[in-house]
């Protein structure tokens, strides 16, 4: 896609059309518009470009090519366009041309004298022009407003509509999440769920590999710090049956099976998850244990924990080793750096 040369065109073209348009803004919200063709079959990308009021407002969608009324792309060559796209809130008038499937020119959006009564009377007040000019933009239209409503949401307002038509909170999203075992009522955490890459198939997989969650805040934490299915299995295989929190806990630490597999060459197969994680925090690597294990100790996980926060290197067992120093215990030598003993 020739985003330079659409851009060119934007200044060729729909440029001398912004001195009209903001001409018509008392009557009408008016902008440009630009369309590309999309790697989806049957969709384009349009861009909706206005400013007034201070505001800028620009973003871009694919839609159906079939929404853009009258918009015949099927022929060769330039050719000048006239074509409406429709929603429950109002409707775009659009003007330009469009060569060989990219298009530019302007628009006027009208809005619809009902609506603003029609989603009143479903329960969702406060819509101003602004809103309503939103609400079009993402066709949040009267039928997706009540089939949401019907599914009995806390927190649920007009922008809770528009960030699910933005995000792709769909009715049948939410009663997929819910056949999955997840019952969520909160509206907030279903945008949460579709940002983050919560979905039923994803519920499902960890199922699969051994962990039941339906607490929305951990599957979010899940995503987040990439809990996956696969490290489930693979934590699982090394014999551990983790919950959700120390799953979490190990991610954010570091904890990864693979790092695990390093410390099991080291002779530490199976050691206690909250110790993986301590491990992880006061850097209990497998070179660390490599190097004291060359100087003849094998520490137990406590031990080699308390070695890493009390500073027993090494360098300083090779220091006191260096000074005739060769038969301490690990709990001595912790004990001399607890006193300041170096």
């Amino acid at each position: 896609m020739n985003r330079n040369r659409v851009m060119g065109m934007i200044l060729a073209v729909a440029g001398g059309a912004f001195g009209l348009v903001t001409a018509l803004h008392g009557q009408t919200q008016s902008g440009d518009w630009t369309i590309h063709r999309s790697d989806e079959a049957g969709k384009v990308e349009v861009s909706i470009m206005d400013s007034h009021g201070g505001h800028h407002f620009h973003s871009s969608w694919d839609w159906e090519v079939k929404e853009l009324t009258g918009l015949d792309l099927s022929k060769p060559g330039r050719q000048d366009v006239h074509f409406t796209i429709t929603r429950d809130a109002g409707k775009f008038d659009c003007e330009g041309y469009v060569k060989d499937g990219d298009g530019v020119g302007f628009f006027h959006f009208t809005p619809d004298a009902n609506y603003a009564n029609g989603m009143k009377a479903l329960g969702f007040d406060g819509i101003d022009g602004d809103k309503q000019w939103a609400m079009a933009i993402h066709d949040v239209s009267l039928k997706f407003a009540k089939e949401i409503k019907a599914r009995n949401l806390q927190g649920l307002d007009t922008d809770k509509l528009i960030a699910f038509r933005i995000h792709g909170v769909t009715p049948e999203f939410i009663d997929q999440i819910r056949s999955s075992g997840v019952n969520v009522s909160d509206s907030d955490q279903f945008v949460a769920f579709r940002i983050h890459g919560v979905s039923p198939q994803f519920v499902s997989d960890l199922r699969a590999a051994g962990l039941t969650v339906t607490d929305s805040d951990r599957l979010v934490a899940f995503r987040i710090h990439s809990v996956t299915p696969e490290m489930v299995r693979s934590v699982r295989a090394a014999g551990y049956d983790p919950d959700p929190d120390k799953l979490i806990a190990m991610r954010i630490h570091g904890a990864s099976p693979e790092w695990m597999a390093e410390l099991k060459k080291c002779g530490y197969d199976h050691v206690e998850m909250d110790k993986l994680i301590a491990f992880r925090i006061h850097g209990v690597s497998p070179e660390f244990i490599s190097d004291v294990q060359k100087l003849g100790y094998h520490p137990e996980p406590d031990q080699l924990i308390a070695m890493r926060i009390h500073g027993v290197t090494p360098e300083f067992i090779n220091k006191l080793q260096s000074r005739g120093m060769k038969n301490l215990t690990i709990d001595q030598m912790v004990s001399m750096r607890i006193h300041g003993i170096d």
